[in-house]
């Protein structure tokens, strides 16, 4: 896989995981520990790709 692709694949989960927390945070009795389990995936996502885009 080019690191391009890789690039947008990784940005298509941080968009799907974005999704995810926006319907869990609009749930009336939304579970805390699953957003935050959402969030910190999302977090990891955002990293690696800052790491692997040029500067």
């Amino acid at each position: 896989m080019s690191l391009d692709a890789h690039i947008r694949e990784l940005g298509e989960r941080h968009r799907k995981l974005e999704k995810e927390i926006a319907a869990e945070v609009r749930r009336p009795a939304g579970d805390q520990l699953h957003l935050a389990e959402l969030k910190r995936r999302k977090l990891r996502i955002k990293d690696q790709i800052r790491h692997l885009q040029p500067d």
